[in-house]
């Protein structure tokens, strides 16, 4: 089967809206736990079915089901409050919605910025703002909070989106003594999933984020990270398993429904990642094999192989690449690549192979870490190149979560949604997890 092909209504299923969880549970890790389990590691990937085993438990106890000296590998991303409303002087209500940096692109720099940048924004209500500039005023008036005046003019379009200009002053003198992470943490909200069907509250602020998070960009959680605590943490370090971190920011192309037929017409969103150098050294010290916290470093840890193999086959007499090279993973490359495997153009490189590519280049340019981005579609047929264990929430019918899941565990999806729907877990960002062994 062509994964192209794939007919996204045969990945729907009956979510009742009483089964979205709308609240998280008051101790992250009393949440349900669901395992699954395979009948071969050998047929992860593969498209035909097969049937596993189910079972259930709370996650407190997910690190007895972890083999030891395993290694662990969580998205550290942080939910910035990326929603704006602005209020026009007619009365209109303007939603500035916070996509991607723009001017600086790059993610530290652009919270430290102080006076000005640009982004790439969603707007809410576009026809009723034109050419004039919001403002947006926080007066000051009680002594903890400084005064800012922030400023946003649309640019121009950028892909589907808007480049929005923000300029603010802030502080008693009218400087700009705010960086705009301040200004975010000010004026902004915390961009809860739509599914939710409720306004964001204090409490989002704590829950919506991992006790991990650190790293500023995302305006969506890594939800399969929401059930960790410090101690279910301290008790997979105890097992003697590894933890490592990456980064990906999670763009709100996450919620983007599929809404063509086949798979082929779904454009999927690009995020940007980064992986340290000391996590592509323990990569290749655990032999290529992880378990992955969540589909956002399913995501990442899987664009991994093809970042390698584009390195590979830049290197000329085993000279390094220029630090120039564009390392961006395409929505179809690892399809394309299958397709060249099977008809015997190409020989594909071992996934150490391509981590260490990725590690000598890194050395070679002296880079702490790999920065790039990846827009990488998971699908059946896709076969999996580091991720032997997953930890994932359940996702929503028809989704591209659940076209990666499937992939994950041989088409056996229905099988571990079936239980989980009769056996009343909780669904979605707030919901229970499960771990897939395949």
């Amino acid at each position: 089967m062509n994964t192209k092909d794939i007919r996204i209504a045969d990945y729907n299923y009956d979510l009742p809206d009483d089964r979205i969880a709308k609240y998280p549970l008051a101790e992250r890790d009393q949440s349900k736990l669901l395992v699954y389990k395979g009948t071969s590691s050998e047929t992860c990937g593969s498209v035909g079915p097969a049937t596993g085993t189910v079972t259930e438990d709370h996650f407190y106890n997910l690190p007895k089901y972890l083999p030891k000296g395993a290694m662990m590998v969580f998205n550290n991303t942080k939910v910035i409050q990326a929603r704006l409303h602005f209020q026009k002087n007619t009365g209109a209500q303007i939603e500035v919605f916070l996509l991607e940096p723009y001017s600086p692109r790059d993610y530290e720099q652009v919270f430290q910025m102080k006076g000005k940048c640009s982004w790439v924004c969603m707007i809410g209500n576009l026809k009723r703002w034109k050419d004039e500039d919001l403002v947006l005023v926080v007066d000051g008036k009680t002594p903890d909070v400084s005064p800012i005046t922030l400023t946003a003019s649309r640019q121009g379009v950028h892909g589907t989106g808007f480049i929005v200009e923000f300029n603010w002053t802030s502080g008693r003198d009218g400087a700009s003594e705010l960086s705009f992470a301040e200004v975010l943490d000010t004026l902004g909200e915390l961009p809860i999933p739509p599914y939710l069907n409720r306004k964001t509250e204090d409490s989002d602020l704590k829950t919506y984020q991992t006790v991990y998070s650190k790293i500023k960009g995302s305006v969506a959680a890594p939800t399969a990270g929401l059930h960790f605590t410090d101690k279910v943490l301290a008790a997979i370090d105890d097992a003697g398993i590894d933890r490592e971190e990456l980064t990906l920011h999670v763009g709100a192309g996450t919620f983007k429904p599929v809404k063509s037929e086949h798979i082929a017409g779904h454009e999927m969103h690009s995020e940007y990642i980064v992986v340290r150098k000391q996590t592509i050294e323990k990569l290749i010290k655990h032999n290529g094999q992880t378990i992955a916290v969540g589909t956002t470093s399913v995501r990442t840890l899987e664009s991994l192989y093809y970042i390698g193999r584009k390195i590979l086959l830049a290197m000329v007499n085993g000279k390094i690449p220029a630090e120039e090279l564009n390392l961006h993973v395409n929505q179809w490359e690892p399809y394309e690549l299958a397709q060249e495997v099977a008809e015997g153009k190409v020989q594909a490189p071992t996934t150490l192979e391509t981590l260490k590519a990725i590690l000598d280049y890194l050395n070679f340019h002296d880079f702490p870490a790999l920065h790039t981005s990846t827009q990488i579609i998971i699908a059946p047929g896709y076969k999996y190149h580091v991720v032997k264990m997953m930890v994932t929430n359940f996702h929503q019918p028809q989704s591209t979560l659940l076209l990666l899941v499937s992939a994950f565990v041989s088409g056996d999806w229905r099988t571990i949604y079936d239980y989980a729907l009769s056996h009343d877990f909780r669904f979605l960002s707030y919901g229970d997890s499960s771990l897939l062994i395949p």
